[in-house]
């Protein structure tokens, strides 16, 4: 994952000196907390969290809980923590194994923390296009000889999955799937509003069969830290003493929690308008014509926008930096992830507004433009 080539203190001297409007999308995460937030933050009572004692985590947990359907909630640092605990919690003794999508972030971008602190084996199975893995393909990764072989333990979705909403018919399948082999399940839901508001589907519905989820508010949700991990109570309280050990027991960590109050009251309501954004720039960059951009419009279903970039001239890296350069009259930096050498990715956020995404496209379909006509 490329973090492109300008450097952050170029970014910041054209933001302190308004000399160009920065439009950053390259994650939903570099989102700033909002007015209402902050207020909430100062205004916050706490108390000790690791004693139980700080009432807005409290209550913040609980909500959680309600919104899912399930019977407890853990506020931790990040999804990243909630992940392993989970994977930890459900792991209880070493030399277990779980299976994930090969595109996981549990995968793919938490340092296979399953293997290194948890003892933990990641069996990846290969993601097809809509983010389902193959459940016959899981079938035959399951182990039998538990002289010899890791224990089959646990199934880890995602939802959404860069961007896309996974079918619910096959959360159900695999909900199916991991009863009939007395696995447990868990969705890592850091985008899970997103999935929500973007299928119409409650939350509750979308995690009804899993054992465990997480969703974090700093993804998309604009609060400056912390996620959610729910499940049974008796789950909860093993979580509660891994979180210990990894070292995520907070003290007054109410003064984050009631940012996510914020969070969950003021901007999932507004995710819908990320997506719509997302996808007027989806849709330029298709009708912009340039045979070396595109954008799979079936597969964008939130507020992430892949641009596969092929040319044999340039790649991704170089369709991302030269957003970022600013020439003579051309006011705008927009800021991209280069995913792969060939995969551009943009996401919005609330605070991407309509004038930011108009300008934005304006800069994104003119360097498309110039890098194509430098071709020949």
């Amino acid at each position: 994952m490329s973090y492109g080539k300008k450097s952050d203190k170029s970014v910041q001297e054209h933001i302190r000196n308004k000399s160009a409007l920065v439009v950053d999308m390259r994650s939903d995460t570099v989102s700033k907390p909002s007015p209402a937030m902050r207020r909430a933050m100062a205004e916050a009572e706490v108390g000790d969290d690791v004693y139980g004692e700080d009432p807005t985590v409290n209550s913040l947990q609980e909500r959680a809980a309600k919104l899912l359907g399930k019977e407890a909630a853990i506020f931790v640092t990040s999804g990243t923590m909630g992940n392993l605990i989970a994977v930890m919690a459900h792991c209880d003794k070493r030399g277990c194994e779980i299976y994930c999508g090969e595109d996981s972030h549990i995968v793919l971008h938490e340092q296979g923390g399953a293997a290194q602190l948890g003892g933990v084996t990641v069996c990846p199975i290969q993601n097809n296009p809509d983010g389902t893995f193959d459940l016959a393909r899981l079938s035959k990764k399951l182990k039998h000889d538990r002289s010899h072989e890791p224990i089959s333990r646990l199934v880890a979705c995602e939802n959404t999955l860069n961007g896309k909403v996974v079918p619910q018919s096959w959360l159900d399948d695999v909900a199916a799937f991991a009863k009939q082999h007395q696995l447990k399940l868990h969705l890592d839901g850091a985008r899970l509003w997103n999935a929500s508001v973007a299928s119409g589907l409650p939350a509750a519905r979308i995690v009804r069969d899993f054992d465990s989820v997480t969703f974090c508010l700093s993804k998309g949700l604009g609060a400056p830290a912390g996620s959610l991990l729910c499940g049974s109570k008796i789950f909860i309280e093993a979580a509660r003493r891994l979180r210990k050990v990894l070292g995520g027991g907070m003290r007054q960590s109410g003064i984050l929690a009631a940012a996510g109050h914020v969070a969950i009251d003021e901007i999932v309501p507004l995710l819908k308008e990320d997506h719509r954004r997302a996808r007027k720039i989806a849709e330029a960059v298709n009708e912009a014509g340039c045979k070396s951009f595109k954008v799979d419009l079936k597969l964008t279903h939130t507020n992430m926008v892949l641009v596969k970039v092929e040319s044999d001239k340039f790649d991704a890296e170089n369709f991302v930096a030269k957003l970022e350069n600013v020439n003579g009259d051309e006011k705008v930096m927009v800021r991209a992830l280069a995913l792969e050498k060939q995969l551009a990715r943009f996401v919005t956020y609330y605070e991407i507004t309509d004038e930011m995404t108009d300008a934005a496209i304006v800069k994104i379909l003119r360097v498309m433009k110039d890098l194509e006509g430098n071709q020949s």
